[in-house]
């Protein structure tokens, strides 16, 4: 019975990983500019790879494949943020400008009339 569990926690944690791929390669495509596409890609990858990686260390059960699957996911957990602030930090000081429906930098004083409350 206790092996029923694993495989249903396994593979829900393979459905949740993959649906999250998926929706990371969909904002990629969708999404208007650099900063937004990274911002996809980063969340949605390691949300996405960390849930498919968890599920496979569970179908793995307790053998050396489920160890080193582990040592691939906290190397993937470290390296995938860092990387995606290398990358925005890189696009920012290069003069990437993000795409913006509201820039609050054009008229600050718009900012402040709209975050007082009326009296």
């Amino acid at each position: 019975m206790p092996a029923i569990f694993a495989d249903i926690a396994s593979w829900v944690f393979i459905i949740v990983g993959s649906f999250g791929l998926i929706a990371g390669g969909i904002g990629v495509l969708r999404l208007p500019d650099v900063y937004t596409r990274m911002h996809a890609a980063s969340i949605t990858d390691t949300l996405g790879a960390g849930s498919l990686i968890l599920g496979l260390i569970i179908q793995a059960g307790f053998t050396l494949i489920a160890v080193k699957l582990l040592l691939i996911l906290v190397f993937f957990f470290f390296t995938s943020p860092t990387s995606s602030f290398s990358l925005a930090h890189a696009a920012l000081s290069s003069g990437v400008e993000p795409t913006l429906d509201n820039d609050w930098r054009d008229h600050p004083d718009d900012e402040q009339d709209i975050r007082e409350t009326p009296s």
